[in-house]
C-alpha cells in the first residue's frame, strides 16, 4: 500500500505528482506514459459523481487545458491536464460509472492515460512526497476546505 497522509480526512499519496491548484495527480509508469486523475480533495468537493466524459484517444492537450468534464449533483467542471501530451487511453470503467472516482481516486478511478510531451520539465513544476502534503495542507487551511467524507469502499 502506498505511503499516504491525511489532512482533514483527505488522503494525499506521497508517490504521486500533484498540480495542487487544479486538484489533479500524475502517476508515472515504467514505459514513460502517465495516468492522470482527480485528487481525493477534488472528488470530495464535487460530491458523488454522476458522469465523467474524457476527451478521446489521440487528443493532444497542453498543460492546464481540459482533458475531461465531470458532473455531480452540485457541480459540473473540467479536469485540467496537469501535463502536456496526447491522450492514449480513456478509463472505460470511469466512463461507465463516474462514482469510481469517488471510491478510488488514486487507483481504479484514473481518468486518462497520456503520452507526455514534456514530462521531466513539467514534473519539476509539480509537488510530490512531503512537499505535496505540505502544499495541500496549506491550500486546505487557507481555503478552509471541508473535511473529506468517503463513500463506502473508499481506497486511497
Amino acid at each position: 500500500m502506498p505511503d499516504k497522509e491525511e489532512i482533514r480526512g483527505c488522503a494525499i499519496r506521497k508517490d504521486l505528482y500533484y498540480r495542487v491548484e487544479d486538484h489533479t495527480w500524475v502517476k508515472v509508469n515504467d514505459d514513460g506514459t502517465v495516468f492522470v486523475g482527480m485528487t481525493d480533495v477534488a472528488q470530495n468537493m464535487a460530491g458523488p459523481l454522476l458522469h465523467a466524459k474524457a476527451k478521446g484517444p489521440g487528443t493532444k492537450r497542453d498543460k492546464g487545458k481540459p482533458i475531461a468534464t465531470v458532473e455531480s449533483g452540485k457541480w459540473v467542471g473540467p479536469v485540467k491536464a496537469p501535463i502536456s501530451g496526447e491522450i492514449i487511453e480513456v478509463n472505460s470503467k470511469v466512463a461507465q460509472d463516474a462514482k469510481l472516482i469517488n471510491q478510488s481516486p488514486y487507483n481504479e478511478g484514473w481518468i486518462v492515460k497520456m503520452k507526455p510531451s514534456n514530462l521531466q520539465a513539467e514534473l519539476a513544476e509539480m509537488q510530490t512526497g512531503e512537499a505535496a502534503v505540505e502544499a495541500y495542507r496549506q491550500k486546505i487551511e487557507k481555503e478552509d476546505l471541508k473535511a473529506c467524507v468517503h463513500v463506502e469502499g473508499f481506497e486511497a
